[in-house]
């Protein structure tokens, strides 16, 4: 479908033609004063201009209101303004000034304000899509006829989070507005060589509705987009819109721009989104209404510039500000001993409860719902739950984003990554969104989102489903990474996790599931980032976590007939590292070991033995042993996976070299 027709019914009054031109006349004098502090080192980094696309920004984002939620691209100045964020925090922030929108932490690409709706400009292409999805989860979830609008730009269609996001809003009809700008090049590559369909083709494979608009015909764009809205308010689901427009600046200031010539330009200037608008305008008579807009515009935007040229950078004592949302203080809970329960149960228990206690918890992932898990450990709750267990297309990077714009839309979803090795897949949204926006908004977001996931090698399930990874993502500042290992403490471990305003990797070892222990009361949380000693001793210190401190256990039990004392610490939180219950254990025997199921190099037991030798040198009498895989991918046969794996034997060897040394 097409709409066409510049003058459409409701359009015609002075004043919103007016405010129409207000707008698109913002972004062009925003972005034309931001090439010139740029080219005059004002501003850092990359920038990257929307000249000659405000017609697409300013009319897509017309109907929207407070409910509304967008998400932008690397090049979302314009639709920052025609949301109504104002332009001297942006100002400010594109020079990394403390009173920028995000505190100087965001930049150019990465401007954001959830408070009004803003979900995000993106320096990852296509990286907004899967988090539109999560925000129009939240909004279907809301019921207050909120609606997202998920900007993208063509050379986005060739990613994979593109098809995935579709598919997904598709799936679960979801309020999304999916708004191609196709200003025909991605980066330096014409459409044309990008891409061998079009959008309207795509849009009918993944059985959604598909509209065309002239993308610098800002009336034709608010009309289609005014009648779409109030669909979807009315309960339609997702659509594909493309809007034809072109950016007259190159792909970054600085772009030598060799890939189009200047009669192309100089073609689609003729179709100037101003001039289009402003020759309907002059034709009935509003010159001069024109002319005191452009005054207007002028002098906030010298304004705007002025007060953030003045404005402080963040302060050095600053720079570890908002990485994290302070969580609550947890008291540590008695350790349970009576009652008997399985890990397995203790999953189902903890996600039954947060489902019960708050209305903002959802679940989704592949087969959650009516699969009830692959190993049966959410079986029933959809049908207790309806709506908010919900299963998924195997679609992880779209998994993952939608608990980002779900968690900012103000809910905490908990979903499900069936297993652990295919973290690589949907990377991107924890490394760069999840963990990062806090950052990047100045603190602006909140994201209290969950992944459960589960790993555990010695059943021959191969290279690719038995990595135990959790360095990897402990790497990242902004992730909490847990693993637990008994019923009670996953029980409480999980509870705490989605109660908790920051985006946390919950990894349970399947192996685990059938592991039976003494089972939590119904109001037990344990508190994130605390270590707990499982056994006392004095003659060395084991650290280890997950399923392999079990084994420390039954070395340490069996040691202590010879009268070695062995003191065995379950991690239990891998980030925040607990290392001052380690070092306060380490002050009383002098020796580690560290054990884990993962590879030894770069791990957390190189991070352990590191913080021993700063931070407990003078206290060390042995060296630090890692007891860890082998360095290589895990094997299938059993014959090699045995020897692969850490085992009691080489816990019981580690102990004794380090005793040796007395």
């Amino acid at each position: 479908m097409t709409e066409s027709g510049s003058q459409a019914t409701g359009f015609e009054s002075a004043a919103t033609q007016a405010e129409l031109y207000r707008r698109m006349l913002t972004i062009r004098r925003f972005e034309e004063h931001a090439a010139r502090l740029y080219r005059d080192t004002q501003i850092p980094g990359f920038l990257h201009l929307s000249i000659g696309q405000e017609a697409s920004a300013v009319g897509a984002c017309w109907p929207l209101d407070d409910r509304d939620v967008v998400t932008s691209t690397h090049r979302g100045h314009g639709h920052c303004i025609a949301k109504g964020l104002d332009v001297e925090g942006m100002f400010a922030e594109l020079m990394g000034k403390e009173t920028g929108t995000c505190r100087g932490r965001g930049g150019s690409m990465h401007i954001a304000d959830p408070r009004r709706g803003i979900f995000g400009a993106n320096g990852i292409v296509g990286a907004g899509l899967p988090i539109a999805v999560g925000a129009g989860t939240a909004a279907q979830l809301r019921r207050d006829g909120g609606v997202v609008v998920a900007f993208f730009g063509d050379g986005a269609v060739a990613q994979g989070v593109f098809h995935e996001s579709v598919n997904l809003a598709a799936v679960w009809d979801l309020p999304v507005i999916f708004f191609c700008e196709n200003n025909g090049y991605s980066e330096f590559s014409a459409a044309a060589d990008q891409h061998r369909a079009g959008l309207r083709d795509r849009a009918a494979g993944y059985g959604v509705e598909f509209y065309e608009v002239d993308g610098n015909d800002v009336v034709q764009v608010a009309t289609m987009q005014r009648t779409l809205v109030d669909r979807l308010r009315a309960g339609a689901g997702p659509v594909i819109v493309e809007a034809n427009t072109y950016r007259w600046h190159g792909h970054y200031e600085g772009d030598p721009e060799s890939y189009r010539d200047a009669a192309e330009l100089a073609a689609w200037k003729e179709r100037d989104p101003l001039t289009v608008l402003g020759d309907t305008m002059r034709a009935q008579d509003l010159a001069a209404r024109i002319a005191a807009i452009e005054l207007e515009v002028d002098a906030v935007i010298d304004d705007a510039i002025e007060k953030a040229v003045a404005a402080p950078y963040p302060g050095a004592e600053t720079a570890g500000d908002f990485v994290i949302t302070p969580r609550a203080d947890v008291p540590e809970p008695p350790v349970p001993t009576t009652g008997t329960t399985k890990v397995m149960h203790a999953i189902t228990n903890a996600l039954t409860r947060e489902l019960e206690d708050d209305p903002s918890v959802f679940l989704a992932g592949i087969d959650v719902g009516k699969g009830g898990n692959v190993y049966g450990l959410t079986r029933g709750l959809a049908d207790r739950f309806p709506g908010r267990v919900r299963d998924t297309p195997i679609s992880e990077s779209a998994i993952m984003g939608t608990a980002v714009g779900a968690a900012m839309g103000g809910y905490r979803p908990v979903v499900e990554l069936m297993y652990f090795d295919f973290i690589g897949v949907c990377l991107d949204q924890l490394m760069n969104q999840a963990a990062k926006l806090r950052f990047m908004t100045g603190g602006a977001v909140t994201m209290p989102m969950v992944v459960r996931t589960q790993f555990g090698a010695g059943k021959s399930s191969g290279s690719q489903h038995s990595q135990s990874l959790e360095a990897v993502l402990a790497h990242i500042p902004g992730l909490t990474v847990v693993m637990p290992s008994t019923p009670a403490d996953t029980y409480g471990l999980l509870r705490a996790a989605i109660q908790d305003p920051n985006p946390v990797i919950f990894i349970e070892n399947r192996l685990l599931y059938g592991m039976k222990g003494p089972e939590a009361p119904v109001d037990h949380v344990v508190p994130l980032g605390k270590a707990i000693v499982r056994r006392p001793g004095t003659d060395v210190t084991v650290v280890s976590y997950s399923k392999t401190m079990y084994d420390c256990l039954a070395v340490a039990d069996r040691l202590a007939d010879e009268g070695i004392s062995v003191e065995v610490i379950d991690l239990r939180t891998i980030s925040p590292l607990d290392f001052d219950t380690v070092l306060t254990s380490l002050q009383k025997t002098n020796r580690l070991v560290v054990v884990h199921q993962a590879v030894g190099e770069f791990g957390v037991g190189a991070e352990l033995a590191a913080r021993a030798v700063r931070d407990g040198f003078w206290y060390l009498d042995a060296p630090v042993i890692r007891v860890t895989a082998n360095s290589t991918p895990a094997p299938y046969t059993p014959a090699l996976e045995k020897i692969w794996l850490p085992d009691e034997a080489r816990i019981e060897a580690a102990i004794r070299e380090t005793l040796d040394t007395r």
